[in-house]
C-alpha cells in the first residue's frame, strides 16, 4: 500500500470488485447471499428512520444474546471490514508497533499500514498447517507491541487456532500492555463443534475492564447475509465507548432498515445456520474428492470453513490463473494478494452444481497447464 494520500487504497478489495466476477466463479469466500424469499421478512417491523444514537437497542440487545456478553461490550460496525478499521483505529497512533500474522488477509495490512503503524510479521506457515508458533511469538513481541491482529479461522488457509493458543496469546499480550484483536468472522463456520471464541478468554486473564482481546465478526461469511452489513466489535467497556465515539468519524449512525433487517435475521438465526451446514458438508465433500484427485497441488485441509489455500507445486502461477480465467472462465484469488502467490485461494461456499461445475473446470486447466 503506498505511503501517499491520494494512492491509498485496497489492491485486494479493488480486484474483488473488478476482477474476481467469472461464469464460474471460485473467488468468494463466505456462503452464497440468502435470497429474499428465504428472510423472515417482516414488513410491519421496518422503518426508515430511527433515533440517532449508539446503538439501535434491539439490536446491541440480540448482538449480546448472540456473543454471550454485556451489551456495554458490543459496538455494532458496518461488516467486519469497518469493525477491523475502527478497532484498530481506536488502539493505534502512527508509529505504534503491531504484529500482524502473515499470510494475511489484505485490507488488514492495508489498514495498519493506512494508519501509520510499524508492522512486524508474525509468520503462520505452510509446512505447519499455518498453525501459530508460541515459541517464535514470544521472541517477536516486545514492550513497544501495542497490537497483536490475527483471523480465527485464518484467512485464507482456514487453519483453527485453538483455544490454549489463543489463552497464551492473550497472556503474552497483556504482559506488554497489548491487545490481540481477532477476526472471527468465519469461526462461526465450526456450526456446532466447540468454538474458541476468544473474548470470553479475556476474563481469566484481567478484570473486564482490562481484557486484551479485541473481537470483530459478522452475518457476512457463515450466515450469507451480507447485504444487511451488520458487523460487530467485541471490546472491554471502556474500549467499546472510545470506538463508538470514534465512530463517529466514519459512519455517525447506521442505516436503519438494515439494522431492522438484522435484528429479523437474528431472531432466526438457527434456520441460516442449518442452511450453512447442509451447503457446506455437501461442498466439502466435492472438495475432497477433488484434492484426492491432484498431485499438482498441495492443501493444508482445515477442520471447517468455506476457503481452502491450495499450493501449486509446479509452474508459474500467473500463467496458470490466466488459463483458468481466459479459457475455462473460472476465478480463485491469486494468492500474491496474500502475499504467497504459488498459492491461491478457493472458496466452497457457493451452490453446489456451480462448485462442481467450476471444480471440472480447474481440474481441466491443471490437466492442460501440466501438459496431460
Amino acid at each position: 500500500m503506498s505511503g501517499s494520500a491520494r494512492t491509498k487504497r485496497s489492491r485486494y478489495m479493488e480486484w474483488a470488485k473488478t476482477r474476481s466476477h467469472a461464469k464460474f466463479n471460485l473467488a468468494t469466500s463466505g456462503l452464497i447471499g440468502v435470497p429474499l424469499a428465504e428472510f423472515p421478512l417482516r414488513l410491519d417491523e421496518l422503518e426508515i428512520t430511527a433515533p440517532g444514537a449508539y446503538g439501535y437497542t434491539p439490536l446491541q440487545q440480540r448482538l449480546a444474546q448472540h456473543a454471550g456478553v454485556p451489551e456495554k461490550c458490543i459496538v455494532a460496525a458496518t461488516g467486519t471490514s469497518m469493525a477491523n478499521h475502527l478497532a484498530m483505529a481506536a488502539i493505534l497512533e502512527p508509529g505504534d508497533e503491531v504484529l500482524l500474522e502473515q499470510p494475511a488477509y489484505g485490507p488488514l495490512l492495508d489498514v495498519a499500514e493506512y494508519l501509520g503503524a510499524v508492522v512486524k510479521r508474525l509468520p503462520r506457515r505452510f509446512e505447519s498447517g499455518f498453525a501459530i508458533d508460541l515459541e517464535e511469538l514470544q521472541r517477536t513481541i516486545t514492550s513497544a507491541t501495542r497490537l497483536i491482529v490475527l483471523t480465527n479461522l485464518h484467512n485464507p488457509s482456514g487453519a483453527l487456532i485453538t483455544a490454549e493458543t489463543l489463552l497464551a496469546i492473550g497472556k503474552l499480550a497483556h504482559r506488554v500492555g497489548a491487545h490481540v484483536l481477532v477476526d472471527e468472522v468465519y469461526l462461526e463456520m465450526l456450526l456446532g463443534q466447540a468454538a474458541p471464541f476468544s473474548f470470553p478468554m479475556g476474563k481469566s486473564i484481567v478484570p473486564e475492564n482490562e481484557n486484551p482481546f479485541i473481537v470483530t465478526s459478522s452475518l457476512t461469511k457463515v450466515y450469507g447475509l451480507s447485504g444487511l452489513r451488520c458487523g460487530w466489535i467485541l471490546a472491554a467497556p471502556d474500549l467499546a465507548q472510545r470506538i463508538w465515539l470514534l465512530n463517529d468519524l466514519f459512519g455517525a449512525v447506521a442505516a436503519h432498515p438494515a439494522e431492522r433487517l438484522s435484528v429479523m435475521a437474528l431472531d432466526h438465526l438457527e434456520q441460516f445456520r442449518e442452511r450453512a451446514r447442509e451447503l457446506v458438508a455437501a461442498n466439502r465433500a466435492l472438495l475432497h474428492a477433488f484434492l484426492d484427485s491432484r498431485d499438482d497441488l498441495e492443501c493444508f485441509r482445515p477442520p471447517a470453513g468455506t476457503v481452502v489455500f491450495p499450493r501449486l507445486i509446479h509452474g508459474n502461477p500467473h500463467a496458470f490463473l490466466k488459463l483458468l480465467r481466459e479459457k475455462y472462465e473460472t476465478t480463485v484469488v491469486p494468492g500474491e494478494f496474500f502475499e504467497m502467490p504459488q498459492h491461491f485461494r478457493m472458496g466452497i461456499g457457493g451452490e453446489t452444481h456451480a462448485l462442481r461445475t467450476g471444480l471440472e473446470r480447474l481440474r481441466a486447466a491443471l490437466d492442460e497447464f501440466a501438459g496431460k
